[in-house]
This record gives C-alpha cells, sequence and structure tokens, in this order.
C-alpha cells in the first residue's frame, strides 16, 4: 500500500483505495491510503512547526534543494510519463510532456529564490528611508485536479517553497501514484521534515480539514467551480480569514474568420477540443465560425476526425486516449444526448468505442447547428465533445465569444492584423491565442482567467509571488540609526 508523507515519514492508514487504469481497468495501478481528519491535523500541525526555520532558510538552500528536485524529475520523465499515461489515460507522449514542464517549472522556480524582489525607496519624510520586501504566508494548502497530476501539483509547490512556506500537498483521488512518485522526489530533496507533507484522500474528509484549521494561512485550488465556490466561501468566512487561490472552469471560444487558412484553423481546433480527450480547462469546446467558411469547417473537421485515433494511452500511434473514469464518462455521453434533444446536429462522433482491453473509450463528438444558449454551449462538460457556431461577421464572433461565464482561453484564426489585434484587446479572457490552439501554455508566464474562471492572483511565472507572499513596508529614520 502506497503511503501518505507527513513530518517527514512514511505513514499508513486504516484504509485504501485501487487506482485504476482507464485504458485497462483490470490493470490496478496501486492501493492508496487514505488518510483521516487526524491524519490531516499531524500534517498541519508539522508545517506549523517547520514553517518558522523553512522561512528563514537561505536563498542558496531552497535553490539547491528544488534544484535537486527538478533534475530527478528531468532525469527520470520517461519513467513518470507512463505511469501518469497509466493512471491519468493521455497519451504517452502527452504524459512525458507534463513531466517534463514539471521538472521546467521547478527549475524556473529554483532560479527564482535567488531574485526574491524587494524595492528600496526614498520617504516623502527627510532622513526616512522605506524598504518594500516579500515574505512567506505561512502553511498553504494545495488541493489539484486529476487531469494534470504532476504539471499543476508542481505550479503550486515550487513557488510556494520557493518563497518560504510550508505545504500540505492534497492530490486528486483518481491519480495517486503521480503525487506519490512527485513526494518521493520531494523527499529526497534535501527538505527539512515537516516542510512538505502529503495528504491523500476524499475532499470531504481531507479538503474539509484543511479548510477548517486556523493553521492553514493560504488554499490554492484547482477543480470545479462549484468546489471552488465553496472554498472561497470557506476561506474568507473563516477566522482568520485565508488567502485564497482559484483556478475552474472554462468554455473556451475559438473564433474562425472567412480570411483564416482552413488548415491552421482544422489543426487548432482538433487539438484544442479532443488532445487530452478534451479533459483541460484550457480545452476549445465552442468553434464560433463566420458564415463564408462555416461549411467548409464543418466538413474539414468531421474529415480530420476520420483519422483520429482512440486507444490505449501508452500504446504507441494513439491520439486521444480513454475518458479518465466512469463518472465522467456517464457525463459526457449525457452532453452528447442533450445536445441532440435541444436540436444540435451530431454531425461526427460521440459513439463509445471497444478496444483489446476494458476501458473508458469514446470517439470525439463534434456539434454543427448550435444555438450558443444551448446547454451544450453554456456549460463545462470536460470531454471531448466540441460545437460549432455560425455567426455572421467577426463583430457577431466577438460578441457570441465573450457570452459566456467563463473567461479563462480564447483563440481567432485569421489573417489580418487588424482583426487579431482587436481580438486581444476585446477578448473577454485571461490567456488570448491567434493562430494557436487555446490549450498549451508557457511554464513561465502568468496563467489564469476571469469572470467564473479564476479568482485571485495568477499562477505561474514571476506572478506566483502575489499568492504565495505578502507585502510588508518598512521605515528607517537614519538619524536615530
Amino acid at each position: 500500500m502506497t503511503l501518505n508523507y507527513i513530518a517527514g515519514e512514511w505513514l499508513a492508514a486504516s484504509n485504501a483505495v485501487p487506482n485504476v487504469n482507464p485504458s485497462n481497468t483490470s490493470d490496478v495501478v496501486g492501493e492508496f491510503a487514505q488518510a483521516s481528519a487526524a491524519d490531516v491535523e499531524r500534517a498541519i500541525d508539522a508545517a506549523f512547526d517547520a514553517f518558522r526555520a523553512w522561512s528563514h532558510s537561505t536563498i542558496q538552500t531552497r535553490h539547491d534543494c528544488l534544484n535537486a528536485i527538478a533534475a530527478e524529475i528531468l532525469s527520470r520523465k520517461e519513467e513518470l510519463g507512463r505511469l501518469l499515461s497509466r493512471e491519468e489515460g493521455k497519451t504517452l507522449p502527452e504524459g512525458i510532456g507534463e513531466v517534463t514542464r514539471a521538472g521546467q517549472i521547478f527549475q524556473f522556480f529554483a532560479g527564482e529564490c535567488l531574485r526574491l524582489p524587494g524595492e528600496k525607496l526614498p520617504s516623502v519624510r527627510a532622513g526616512v528611508d522605506v524598504e518594500i520586501t516579500r515574505e512567506p504566508v505561512g502553511v498553504v494548502g494545495l488541493i489539484t485536479p486529476w487531469n494534470f497530476p504532476v504539471a499543476i501539483p508542481a505550479w503550486k509547490i515550487a513557488p510556494a517553497l520557493a518563497c518560504g512556506n510550508t505545504v500540505v500537498f492534497k492530490p486528486a483521488e483518481l491519480v495517486p501514484g503521480s503525487a506519490h512518485a512527485l513526494t518521493e522526489i520531494i523527499s529526497r530533496a534535501g527538505i527539512p521534515p515537516g516542510v512538505f507533507n502529503l495528504v491523500m484522500g476524499r475532499g470531504s474528509v481531507v479538503g474539509e480539514a484543511m479548510l477548517k484549521n486556523i493553521k492553514i494561512a493560504a488554499i490554492s485550488f484547482t477543480g470545479s467551480t462549484s468546489t471552488g465556490e465553496h472554498i472561497a466561501q470557506s476561506c474568507t468566512t473563516a477566522h482568520p480569514m485565508k488567502k485564497v487561490q482559484l483556478e475552474m472552469g472554462g468554455k473556451n471560444p475559438m473564433v474562425v474568420l472567412d480570411d483564416a487558412d482552413l488548415n491552421v484553423a482544422i489543426e487548432c481546433a482538433v487539438n484544442s477540443a479532443f488532445f487530452s480527450t478534451g479533459q483541460r480547462c484550457t480545452a476549445s469546446s465552442r468553434f464560433i465560425v463566420t458564415d463564408g467558411v462555416h461549411d467548409d469547417f464543418v466538413a474539414a473537421m468531421a474529415e480530420r476526425m476520420k483519422s483520429l485515433v482512440v486507444d490505449d494511452a501508452c500504446r504507441a500511434g494513439t491520439h486521444i486516449g480513454p475518458v479518465v473514469d466512469q463518472r465522467q464518462l456517464d457525463q459526457d455521453l449525457s452532453y452528447i444526448r442533450l445536445g441532440q434533444d435541444e436540436g444540435a446536429k451530431l454531425v461526427a462522433g460521440g459513439e463509445l468505442l471497444s478496444r483489446d482491453m476494458p476501458g473508458f473509450y469514446l470517439f470525439p463528438a463534434l456539434f454543427a447547428e448550435v444555438d450558443n444558449r444551448m446547454r451544450i454551449a453554456r456549460e463545462e462538460i470536460f470531454g471531448p465533445v466540441a460545437t460549432v457556431i455560425r455567426a455572421r461577421n467577426y463583430e457577431n464572433a466577438l460578441e457570441i465569444a465573450n457570452d459566456t461565464p467563463f473567461g479563462l482561453s480564447s483563440g481567432i484564426c485569421t489573417s489580418s492584423l487588424k482583426y487579431a489585434s482587436h481580438f486581444k484587446r476585446n477578448a473577454q479572457a485571461g490567456m488570448i491565442m491567434v493562430n494557436l490552439p487555446t490549450a498549451g501554455v508557457d511554464y513561465h508566464v502568468p496563467f489564469g482567467g476571469r469572470k467564473g474562471s479564476s479568482y485571485g492572483p495568477r499562477e505561474q511565472g514571476r506572478y506566483a509571488a502575489e499568492f504565495y507572499t505578502t507585502v510588508k513596508t518598512s521605515y528607517s529614520f537614519g538619524g536615530n540609526i
């Protein structure tokens, strides 16, 4: 049985759950310990006790620890990528790519340890100096989703440790193997006991214990909108209040104009909507296509989809792996039925598939004749289901693109500098893509959205310090020193 990691020790639990391979449900990846509320309390106490020493550790110490983590991740990227793909279901190249990105994130924040920013300013008063510094916030609780089981933990853990915080980490229940492997690497990097802790288990147990504990100063969460709203309410009504950072849903549009290169647009659309089985918050599920190219786009998409291979995530030649589990598969199928009931036209895909081994295989679905008021155009499905919405012109397409409660990523395919520039300025999203898939971002720049997609400071890059530090302003009168 794979164990939790608390106060520098690997600890068993009273019960465990199997981790099942979605490409082959007869393959059990492992048995993973479920932490109790008491285990969570112990982890938080350990992090609280370790905070003072770690927050005052040298920047070289933190740099060396994070650099060691990065080096081991990158040296084992094929092995860790295969584990990731086996338990989550994304293709092996995607799994290896995600692990590589995680290693690069730790490399980046190892460097950030050596350049934590501050300012020294003159006061408006004679003889007074002002210093503005950043200090760690304390114990941070990190709650991560199943769809990026290595990269998302990395982009939370690395800046938290780099800024001098201590960590209690709760991964998603569906992907404990990747979390455990990452924790093993962290445990060997020279970080003192209690600075980093892993508690696996249900959100109703582990997550709630984190929210209720007054020793946790901040919570960073990536997951569903409903859970995010619950966390925000809990953090802002707690005494004392907790700092909170939320990354939630998306219903990302991709606008395709008459002047777009159709081949580029099709490849952007297929990548955005269907790769990683559509299980990305940045996936594009609304293609908003102007009249002049609409019919050609729909026909070309249906033709391009014929060449997609849906199979075992670790099998060579697979383009799209299985859906992560039965619950998500049922949700995808229910939305496909809903789209047909709403009057949309299913022009390609949407059927269950049988493969050599039992798994959650679904061929991607493409709907046309969709109205943006339909539920399949407004609610996040989180699967390989995309819709095509007809627009009269660019202005109408932009209006439809912005007509959503979400605002994470937004794309446009066009050869017009005028429209590309206007779209970048006026699309209501945190990230804008021009002639690129809506999914796929760099590790050294900020990640996040607006409206119902995100709340709080941005993640990744130098902007991560906004969440993982608090600002202190200090005044000194030179005459008395």
